[in-house]
């Protein structure tokens, strides 16, 4: 009533969102632009916040789960959410095998290539826009979450602040290479450590050595 551009925009993103909840389904079921979304979360409605479906199967359907788990699948699809499934039992049972080739094993004679809890975090982690990186040095080997898009000085920020505001330049390698070629020298030969600057966009696996000015 007001006049308020800002408001009335606002409303009408309120109304269309109505419109879904009036037909049983989701906020997060429509189709959003870029500023909708963003006025979307800033209004925190319940029914726009992301869903993780976890379905527990039996051990049968440990590797491709199976009709009842589909069925919540293409649910989720439906409102624009994820689904994965595990199995508890399965789960419990490979957590006890302290031995690594025994516990490889069985995961290879049930058809399974990832531990369903490595799924959940991995789908937990795409849910939110998140990735991961590493530092690593004689002391310890620490993972950091980041924001997915975060630059390298953003993701220094997050182990101190002075590191983003010093910032110079990192020292970036990836997991997979390291897993590759098994150590930062074999790395070094094969010109796998680059340098990146303020821009560099960080990727999920990276590790650093970050420099920087005190």
């Amino acid at each position: 009533r007001s006049g308020d551009q800002e408001a009335q925009e606002l409303l009408q993103i309120l109304e269309k969102a109505n419109l879904l909840l009036q037909d049983s389904k989701p906020v997060r079921a429509g189709l959003w632009s870029t500023e909708e979304i963003k006025a979307l979360r800033i209004a925190g409605l319940l029914t726009y916040k992301p869903v993780l479906y976890i379905c527990n199967v039996d051990e049968g359907s440990v590797s491709s789960g199976n009709r009842y788990s589909e069925m919540v699948e293409q649910r989720a699809k439906a409102e624009n959410s994820s689904a994965i499934y595990i199995c508890a039992q399965f789960e419990a049972e490979v957590s006890e095998m302290e031995d690594i080739n025994e516990r490889k094993a069985f995961l290879a004679d049930m058809g399974v290539n990832e531990l369903g809890l490595d799924r959940v975090a991995k789908a937990a982690y795409g849910l939110l826009g998140l990735d991961t990186y590493f530092t690593a040095g004689v002391k310890e080997i620490r993972a950091w979450t980041i924001i997915k898009g975060s630059t390298a000085p953003q993701a220094a920020g997050v182990i101190h602040s002075d590191f983003e505001k010093g910032f110079i330049r990192a020292q970036v390698y990836h997991l997979e290479d390291l897993i590759k070629f098994e150590s930062e020298s074999a790395l070094k030969t094969a010109g796998k450590i680059r340098a990146e600057g303020k821009e560099y966009i960080m990727k999920d696996g990276d590790i650093c050595h970050f420099l920087f000015n005190v």
